[in-house]
């Protein structure tokens, strides 16, 4: 440990080393602009400020200092090797151009990185083209700066799988307190973000894994309705319940990201009508946007976690302060039986959708989810120390897509959440939406002998799970802080309502001001 600190210190300071002028007004970045957001970075950049290449300089540094030594945070896989280079050509008009951003290593980009979602058994090479997401970050000038650590396979391995844990890049902490988990799958986006090693990041969702790590990291983080971003390219679980995502700081940095990546897609056949619904977000980011809006509290959702269930009632009483309408104790029909078929549709649809996703990566050895499970078998040693691949070996034992058993129960579930779960508990009430507590301190698992940690992943079937089955939006935001570790809560309402969601999380932002950089705690103070 010592000697891989020293060299990754020393070749920080190579990195330092080579900034060098970038005209007579430009300076070098520091700590407060590694956290700057984006209209500050954009701003800077045409004032001539900063540039895009100092701030991705900046970032590479404090990925070795911090990342690679230092705390050791984990989060980030690998950095892009044409990051340097693409920085120095951007700074145009798009949305995001010169922004250093990071991506889960789900997310497929065509260069010289990897896309493994976190297995060896994706190692080969890389994918041989963009996918969705990043070619639209490309076009608004986002700079890739590198793939983010997971939860393996999005924790679609093991019942009993490590949250934020790879074979490939081991396991990601909590930048605020090093002996607790990130929370998965889209841990090491959300740690690093958190960290300042990138301005924003992009996860992905199938149920719970933004809004978590999100959560868990003092992060706002979307889940957009599904079919509002494209899938292709994404090493995938469900087509029905998979979606990217933003990471980010603050509601606005996120809005601008789902702007960014939000549309139809000829690749991803559920995004027929996103043209229809993606706009410009940051028109929603107004000052009294929670003024008249009526709001529901699901209480079901709450009383498992104390300091979750405070951040709930701080929220409320936010709410009502700015104009808002909060109608409690509203009820969600059918919540308890939301998740009784969950897993059996992910499974079958993951069996199949793995196979779609690897023949688009004809370079690759894998082709089949049983080559996976042959691989892991063959590196046991590497790939399963700490928990074993019992979701894969039930995976392949399902049927096809066209099994009357699968067929049914994936429309049960998306009836109940969706027509007569959130749509029928926001018709009830005229509500906009729906408020619920994240997770808390006590979700954050502690982590014991070198890689390990106590239990898994502690989202799916939780606060997510209502609009992770209907493929409804959700957005969580932190509030306040407990123990040292930050705590949110959740905003989700009826399809294509993320307009909706994203003003009424930004009225609740502006007076909060929750995020707050982490100090990286070795444990929780004795108090």
């Amino acid at each position: 440990m010592h000697r891989r600190w020293t060299r990754s210190l020393a070749l920080a300071v190579g990195i330092a080393s080579s900034f060098h002028a970038f005209g007579a007004a430009a300076r070098q970045p520091g700590e407060d602009d590694a956290f700057a957001g984006i209209a500050t970075l954009r701003a800077a950049y045409a004032a001539g400020e900063l540039t895009p290449e100092g701030m991705t300089r900046l970032f590479l540094q404090r990925i070795v200092a911090i990342d690679q030594a230092g705390p050791t945070v984990n989060a980030v896989l690998e950095t892009n090797p044409d990051a340097l280079s693409i920085a120095r050509k951007a700074n145009g008009p798009g949305s995001l151009s010169g922004i250093p951003i990071l991506l889960k290593d789900n997310i497929d980009t065509g260069d010289r990185m990897m896309t493994s979602a976190g297995s060896l058994a994706l190692v080969a090479r890389p994918a041989p083209r963009d996918s969705a997401v990043a070619a639209r970050l490309r076009k608004a000038g986002a700079v890739i700066l590198g793939k983010t650590n997971l939860s393996e396979w999005a924790n679609m391995r093991s019942n009993h799988a490590t949250s934020g844990w790879t074979g490939r890049g081991g396991l990601t902490v909590n930048p605020y307190v090093l002996d607790r988990n990130a929370c998965g799958s889209s841990a090491g986006s959300g740690a690093a973000v958190a960290a300042g090693l990138a301005t924003v990041a992009i996860g992905s969702e199938t149920d719970g894994s933004i809004i978590c790590p999100a959560s868990m990291n003092g992060l706002v983080g979307i889940k957009p309705t599904v079919g509002l971003v494209s899938r292709a390219g994404i090493v995938p679980i469900s087509h029905t319940q998979d979606t990217a995502g933003p990471m980010a700081r603050s509601v606005a940095d996120a809005a601008i990201v789902l702007g960014a990546i939000a549309g139809s897609d000829p690749r991803d056949p559920a995004t027929a009508e996103a043209d229809r619904h993606a706009t410009d977000y940051t028109k929603y980011l107004v000052a009294d946007a929670l003024r008249g809006k009526r709001i529901g509290v699901v209480r079901q959702l709450a009383g498992i976690e104390p300091n979750a269930d405070h951040a709930l009632e701080t929220t409320i009483a936010l709410l009502k302060a700015q104009g808002a309408i909060v109608v409690d104790n509203v009820e969600i029909p059918h919540l308890k039986e939301l998740s009784e078929h969950e897993l059996d549709v992910l499974l079958y649809e993951f069996r199949h959708d793995i196979a779609a996703y690897l023949a688009t990566r004809p370079d690759q050895p894998m082709k089949t989810l049983a080559d996976l499970i042959a691989f892991n078998e063959r590196e046991a040693a590497k790939e399963m120390p700490w928990f074993g691949q019992e979701l894969f070996l039930q995976a392949q034992a399902k049927g096809g897509l066209d099994d009357p058993a699968y067929i049914a129960m994936r429309d049960r579930n998306k009836r109940l959440a969706g027509p007569e779960g959130i749509d029928a508990a926001l018709a009830k009430d005229r509500l906009d939406a729906l408020l619920a507590p994240s997770w808390g301190p006590a979700f954050v698992n502690d982590l014991v002998l070198g890689d390990h940690v106590v239990s898994g992943d502690p989202t799916v079937g939780g606060v997510s799970a209502p609009a992770a089955i209907s493929g409804y939006p959700s957005i969580t935001l932190p509030v306040e802080f407990a123990h040292e570790l930050p705590v949110g809560v959740v905003f989700f309402g009826a399809k294509w309502s993320e307009p909706t969601l994203i003003g009424i999380a930004y009225g609740v932002e502006q007076k909060a001001k929750a995020f707050r950089r982490p100090t990286y705690l070795p444990t929780l103070p004795v108090r």
